[in-house]
């Protein structure tokens, strides 16, 4: 057992070694690199949390709705509403990099497709990428073929153009958009639905600016309307239906006596968000450190001038990685999905697939070589940390799929990557960060997540109840 915790160590600072060592030959190669190594850096921060408080959307729902356990939602609420003070500190001070999504019913089906996914594979976005660091193999096939592969094939294939509306083919056209980056069912959703769907923030709202000028409105309208106050109500509805029970008559046995007064309830609610230190005190960092890489990214582009990583690569002379519009996949904050689409489209095209004839990459993202994207650095960097975070703690296993695992695994990574797309984000990008920023639609794509989360635990109920009953009857 020692042998391997020292083998283990001594991995961890190999791999830790391998991105200074990395980040040091960026520096030399060109100071623009610095504005990527931040993101290898906070990926690997992003991972190290995730992996040590075992932060997962998939495990919260799967969690909550299958075994009555709490831990993991109080978690990522916990992080939600620190995340949203920052968001809002960053916001009246202008060093905020976010911006809101267009708001539909899309957001809504897009987090249920998500959802049902993240089930079957065992792992959400940000879930699976931390748990390949773990050595889990599984999370590989649903973030390889699922988010990479299946991603890319969605956005550059004619496959639901029975499902588009006439009025959205006119639109899209009327936008004027080259006709060799309009190939797909999905350029048309975009140009023809998408993009003519307003966006919402709160602080941006006539309302609130009316009623709060000044720095006031991020943290009234963002912080404490959009976010603080649902996520307490959350709070709230998950004590009433999964511990209160228990912990009023824990408490009653404690005092001698009736424990149903508010003090009691409050009681209980803290020792709710209290009940996992490791998961609480996670989910507290992971809000400081997702504000600290906003503020970030913001004063690289403060000192560069740009407004895009696509600007830097282009002053590089490596114009072929940027989109029509000189940009590249550069969120600014933190986010999962669209850069493992890159990368499963940069992989088609080794083979030959044109995977610059549409709107996603060709005109929005951009394809840059896997070595000059920083949002994929910031995917590998998650990977890393918690391949580093489970090392330390002796919890690496390289863990290969049988059997079932292997299909629920290509088909929940499927249904993630298809369900990432219509909503421009995961559970970090469409939900967790517009949620924290004060973008409404968060809420709409987190209830769809949930509701599918809820269809896929009843599913994998309904296949463990007839696979035992077949295996009793043979038996």
């Amino acid at each position: 057992m020692e042998e391997n915790g020292t083998k283990n160590k001594m991995w961890a600072f190999l791999i830790t070694g391998a991105l200074i060592l990395i980040s040091f030959m960026y520096y030399k190669a060109n100071v623009f690199y610095m504005y990527l190594v931040a993101y290898i850096w906070f990926g690997f921060a992003y991972g190290m949390m995730l992996q040590y408080g075992r932060f997962c959307f998939a495990s919260a729902s799967r969690d909550l709705f299958a075994a009555g356990v709490p831990r993991m939602a109080v978690g990522i609420l916990v992080a939600l509403m620190f995340f949203s003070l920052i968001q809002a500190t960053l916001a009246s001070t202008n060093m905020s990099t976010f911006h809101p999504a267009p708001f539909g019913i899309h957001t809504l089906i897009a987090g249920l497709i998500f959802g049902v996914g993240m089930v079957l594979s065992g792992g959400c976005a940000s879930g699976s990428l931390y748990k390949i660091g773990e050595g889990n193999m599984t999370s590989f096939l649903a973030a390889f073929f699922g988010l990479c592969i299946g991603q890319a094939v969605f956005v550059d294939v004619k496959w639901f153009d029975f499902l588009i509306p006439q009025s959205w083919v006119a639109t899209a056209a009327a936008k004027g958009l080259p006709a060799d980056k309009m190939t797909s069912s999905f350029d048309t959703y975009l140009a023809g639905y998408v993009w003519d769907k307003p966006t919402l923030r709160m602080s941006d709202t006539a309302a609130i600016k009316a009623a709060l000028p000044g720095a006031s409105k991020y943290f009234i309208g963002d912080a404490l309307l959009t976010a603080l106050i649902p996520a307490v109500i959350l709070l709230i509805v998950i004590y009433v239906f999964y511990t209160r029970k228990g912990f009023l008559k824990k408490r009653a046995k404690q005092k001698g006596g009736a424990a149903t007064g508010l003090g009691d309830d409050a009681a209980g609610i803290w020792s709710m968000i209290t009940a996992s230190q490791r998961t609480t005190l996670m989910g507290v960092l992971i809000g400081i450190v997702a504000g600290l890489h906003i503020l970030v990214m913001k004063g690289m582009q403060l000192r560069f001038g740009v407004d895009n990583f696509g600007r830097l690569l282009t002053k590089m002379g490596h114009t072929g990685d940027v989109s029509i519009s000189g940009k590249v996949f550069d969120p600014g904050y933190w986010y999962i999905t669209s850069q493992e689409g890159q990368f499963g489209a940069w992989i088609l095209e080794k083979f030959g697939w044109n995977m610059h004839d549409n709107i996603f990459f060709g005109v929005n993202n951009g394809l840059p070589e896997p070595w000059r994207n920083p949002a994929l650095w910031m995917s590998f960097g998650i990977i890393f940390g918690a391949m580093v975070m489970a090392r330390l703690s002796n919890e690496f296993k390289f863990k290969m799929p049988k059997g079932e695992l292997i299909v629920w695994g290509l088909l929940g990574g499927l249904l993630m990557g298809f369900g990432s797309r219509p909503a421009l984000g995961c559970n970090i990008g469409a939900f967790f960060i517009r949620v924290a920023g004060g973008d409404p639609s968060g809420w709409l794509y987190g209830t769809g997540m949930v509701g599918g989360a809820f269809i896929g635990v009843k599913f994998f109920n309904w296949w463990s109840e007839r696979k035992m009953a077949k295996e009793m009857e043979a038996f």
